[in-house]
């Protein structure tokens, strides 16, 4: 073969190996994210926005499988973040351990679970957290099934009571802090992982009452009314901007999550991702109804990112009486 034809070859090769090439290389990169359905909507605003600032075209795969539903595929391996309305548990925490999965734990806004009542309710503005314990406890199936039976003064009535999915976070959340054990509430009640069920349970029904996010609540509070919780602390609260970000809406004011896999942050587009929640998450938290957390916890966040302490500062049970400082401070353990 002469050397002029076998440079012709070369070039037809590399005319029709080129496109080729290119489109590999055009392949959008993925980031796969799901969990809980409360951070849902702030990490799909931050997606959003990521994918109009960032080159490359980035490819986020977003669902919404709840909180433990989330974890459960984390600690399998097929999540790169985990959106979570609550921090990862001793269970979860094994199931990774186990699977070899290392993650960095994040909180970006503060939430508060929001007690509901329905408007023309008069006699339920407040309560308190013994009286929501004894309302959903477990033990109180077939016990306690009117108000009067949890005020003696209250209507003779039925209590309807609406609560999110066994896999919620929210749940679990409420249950552990209001109950003592996040696996111990009753099940005689309606339960779904629709929040709309719940809202129009509670806000058809004079005697209903449920629970979910605050943001959920604001959107609908023209046709809801929030208890205000008496943790014994000397006043009953209702969830806003003041009393959360002051620790005065206790025990139901939480920080949201979500967490990172230690081998996705080695994909620039993950790393790059989590960067641009942790910068731009106050500003859109606000917008959605959630509470930033303080500038500093932020930067605090930022700092976690960049020399990576893997773990959780939980250690999968102590779920309350945190401030957001010490989550950000605190050496995380896994």
């Amino acid at each position: 073969m002469s050397n002029n034809n076998l440079a012709l070859i070369i070039r037809v090769a590399l005319i029709v190996l080129l496109p080729v090439s290119m489109q590999v290389r055009a392949q959008p990169e993925i980031i796969r994210i799901d969990g809980s359905s409360t951070v849902f909507s702030l990490t799909e605003s931050m997606a959003d926005e990521f994918g109009r600032t960032r080159q490359g075209n980035p490819r986020i795969l977003l669902g919404i499988s709840r909180t433990t539903g989330g974890f459960k595929q984390f600690c399998n391996g097929k999540l790169d973040i985990a959106d979570a309305s609550r921090p990862i548990n001793q269970e979860e925490m094994a199931a990774c351990r186990k699977a070899g999965i290392h993650y960095l734990e994040l909180p970006v806004a503060f939430d508060a679970i929001t007690v509901v009542i329905n408007p023309r309710n008069t006699w339920a503005r407040s309560m308190t957290v013994a009286e929501l314990s004894r309302i959903w406890d477990q033990e109180s199936e077939g016990l306690v099934t009117r108000w009067s039976d949890v005020r003696p003064e209250w209507p003779e009535e039925k209590l309807n009571l609406f609560e999110p999915g066994f896999n919620s976070g929210t749940r679990e959340y409420f249950i552990q802090v209001i109950v003592g054990k996040s696996k111990a509430g009753r099940r005689d009640l309606t339960c779904s992982d629709n929040d709309n069920v719940l809202f129009h349970g509670v806000a058809r029904d004079i005697y209903a009452m449920g629970f979910f996010g605050y943001s959920y609540y604001l959107n609908n509070a023209d046709k809801l009314t929030a208890v205000a919780i008496d943790c014994g602390c000397g006043e009953a609260v209702r969830p806003n901007k003041q009393t959360v970000m002051a620790g005065r809406y206790y025990p139901l004011s939480r920080p949201l999550f979500i967490y990172a896999r230690d081998t996705a942050l080695q994909h620039p587009a993950v790393r790059d991702f989590v960067e641009f929640y942790l910068r731009n998450g106050a500003r859109r938290a606000d917008e959605l109804g959630f509470f930033p957390l303080g500038e500093g916890s932020y930067t605090q966040a930022l700092a976690r990112l960049s020399q990576p302490r893997f773990g959780t500062v939980f250690s999968g049970k102590n779920w309350t009486g945190l401030h957001i400082e010490e989550v950000v401070n605190h050496v995380p353990e896994e």
